[in-house]
């Protein structure tokens, strides 16, 4: 019988300033940084402009949505904590999926991941570069793109704590704009805000327009293939932690409040939108779901507002988007399951080719956005759909096989547990099947049954090449011992 190795030793971290060229990430993000890229890591430009599309397909029923696939969240961040806080390393997930399902595993949920952000980068690229074209038209959107992810770009090479400070201010901005929005709503469906000529209709909406559900229960689960990409970039929590001081303690604390983090700023706002409008109200569609309750109770400019708030969030999403590629490819390079200059870091512990290389595919995305949007860059779009349920799938196997593990060599790094293990751990596994079959149904051009077709193909492949990489790899070991 075979003994497993013991847990592999989070990534080389030094507090100092001063290490030396190559020596390994730097803890150079405080517990600020750490506690507002978790809220922020939930709150993603998806949830201001594509929150209308989810409102008009299931009503108010879209709540319903949200609270499963925000439950689902937790119960997948409860998983990924587990393990994070008992060995936090930049890979994360990928790296546990290494260690308790195998090289494989770890390679290919590595490199899918890696393909999922660098094609976000391309997407958050070109929403930036069409709001900042509207306001400043002589520059053109390609070149707003560029600025945009040259800026970027040299944040992120400057050291961890430029990206940490970044995306706190514009973390900052989206929790201080949904607290805003929460609030003053709320004051506008009670009759208490001054100067609104809005009625004082408290929550007749949700059930005055054909109903709580007017478009039947299976709306709810077309709202859920709606929203569920929107609360994607929870885990990058787990990544960043191990570029902090007191890893455990960041993560142990991120984990716990990940569930008000979903039930204000997703079902709070949502809730006050719904409350606000009809259902039914075709400005939802036209000018958005935020934007049109804001202009339901008198705000001056709320599509410029929405808009500038819009910006801020696809930068953050661009700047965080960057960040996790660099550092999963940082992570493949330890493993040498990518180029070994992946792995390697420069004297302020960050890992330059790793960014550059992120970047570059970055690049060429948006080049592809620009020539052809209909047919290459929508086959990265729809190729990298699915990846995000199959990432939190992989994670839950994971946590299966690592609870076992942790429990046996390392128990008292059990500091925070699944619930009802492993019992919860199944119906996530059997929740996140059941919405890529329901995926399935869904026919349209781009819609769910071509995202899960070509993900599952993109991920055979890169299944395929791992292992054969990894027989290859096996071969000539033993040609070695041989000789």
């Amino acid at each position: 019988m075979t003994t497993r190795a013991p847990l592999p030793a989070p990534d080389s971290v030094t507090t100092t300033k001063s290490a030396a060229e190559g020596s390994g990430l730097q803890a150079g993000l405080k517990n600020r940084h750490l506690s507002m890229i978790a809220i922020g890591g939930v709150i993603g430009a998806g949830l201001f402009v594509g929150s209308g599309s989810g409102i008009a397909a299931a009503g108010p029923g879209i709540l319903i949505s949200y609270l499963l696939v925000g439950v689902l969240v937790v119960l997948v961040m409860r998983m990924l904590g587990e393990m994070a806080a008992a060995n936090p390393t930049s890979g994360s997930f990928s790296a546990y999926a290494d260690r308790a399902l195998g090289r494989w595993a770890g390679f290919t949920i590595g490199w899918l991941y890696w393909f999922f952000w660098v094609v976000v980068l391309a997407v958050e690229a070109t929403a930036g570069a069409k709001i900042l074209a509207g306001w400043i038209p002589a520059v053109p959107q390609w070149g707003w793109a560029l600025i945009v992810m040259v800026v970027l770009t040299a944040t992120n090479l400057a050291s961890v704590s430029s990206y940490g400070e970044f995306e706190f201010w514009f973390a900052g901005i989206k929790v201080v704009a949904i607290a805003a929005f929460i609030v003053v709503g709320g004051l506008a469906i009670f009759g208490l805000l001054p100067g609104s000529d809005h009625p004082a209709s408290g929550f007749s909406n949700l059930t005055a327009h054909g109903g709580f559900l007017p478009n039947g229960p299976g709306a709810i689960l077309t709202g859920i293939l709606m929203v569920v990409f929107s609360f994607m970039g929870s885990e990058i929590v787990t990544l960043a932690a191990g570029e902090t001081a007191d890893p455990q303690a960041a993560l142990t604390k991120a984990t716990n409040s990940v569930i008000w983090r979903i039930a204000v700023f997703y079902l709070g706002s949502i809730l006050v939108v719904v409350s606000l409008l009809r259902w039914d109200d075709p400005a939802i569609l036209k000018d958005g779901s935020y934007v049109a309750a804001l202009s339901s109770i008198g705000i001056p400019h709320a599509g410029q507002i929405m808009n500038a708030i819009v910006l801020t969030s696809v930068l953050s999403c661009l700047n965080s988007a960057l960040y996790t590629a660099s550092r999963m490819a940082f992570s493949l390079g330890r493993r040498s399951d990518a180029p070994a200059a992946f792995a390697r870091t420069t004297g302020r512990g960050v890992p330059q080719a790793a960014i550059l290389a992120s970047v570059v595919f970055g690049f060429v995305a948006v080049a592809f956005n620009y020539l052809w949007p209909d047919t290459v860059f929508q086959f990265l779009l729809n190729s990298s759909g699915a990846i995000a349920l199959f990432v939190w799938l992989v994670i839950c196997f994971s946590q299966l096989r690592m609870r076992k593990i942790i429990q046996r060599e390392s128990p008292e790094k059990l500091v925070v547990r699944m619930w009802l293990y492993p019992y919860l751990t199944w119906a996530t596994i059997a929740m996140i099947t059941f919405v890529l079959g329901y995926m399935l149904t869904d026919t349209a051009e781009g819609g769910g049954r071509e995202q899960v077709v070509l993900s599952t193909l993109v991920a055979v492949g890169v299944v395929v090449f791992a292992l054969v990489r990894e027989r290859l790899g096996r071969k000539q070991q033993d040609e070695l011992v041989g000789s």
